[in-house]
C-alpha cells in the first residue's frame, strides 16, 4: 500500500530521555550515552567515553530548539527560512535529510 503523507506534514518532538543543553550562543549538545557490548569493550580496553557529547552547530542548534512536538518539518522551515534566508537554501531536501538523520539516530521521534 502507497504511503499518501507528505514529510513536510509531520511532527516531531525530542526523545523524553535524551540529555542536551543549550550554551548562551545558542549552540546545542547532546549528550549520548555508548551503550552495548562493543562500546563497554572500547570503553574498557581503549578509554573510550561513556557518554559522547555530541554538538549541533549553527543550523542544526536553531532547528533542534525547534522540534517541539508541535511544529511541523514545513513550520520549521519556515522559521529556518526566516532566520537563515538563502543560506539555508535548498531548503527543505536540507531540512528533511537533518530531520530523518536526528530521527535514526535517536535523538527525536514522530508524535
Amino acid at each position: 500500500m502507497k504511503n499518501n503523507q507528505n514529510f513536510l506534514d509531520y511532527v516531531f518532538k525530542i526523545n523524553d530521555d535524551l540529555v542536551w543543553k543549550q550554551d548562551e550562543n545558542g549552540q546545542v549538545t547532546v549528550d549520548m550515552e555508548n551503550k552495548g557490548f562493543t562500546n563497554r569493550i572500547a570503553q574498557k580496553f581503549f578509554k573510550k567515553p561513556a557518554v559522547s557529547h555530541i554538538e549541533l552547530e549553527g543550523m542544526g542548534s536553531f532547528i533542534f530548539t525547534c522540534i517541539d512536538g508541535k511544529r511541523s518539518v514545513y513550520d520549521i522551515g519556515l522559521l529556518l527560512h526566516d532566520k537563515f534566508g538563502d543560506e539555508a537554501e535548498p531548503l527543505y531536501e536540507r531540512l528533511s535529510v537533518y530531520m530523518k538523520h536526528l530521527e535514526n539516530v535517536g535523538f527525536i521521534r514522530k508524535v
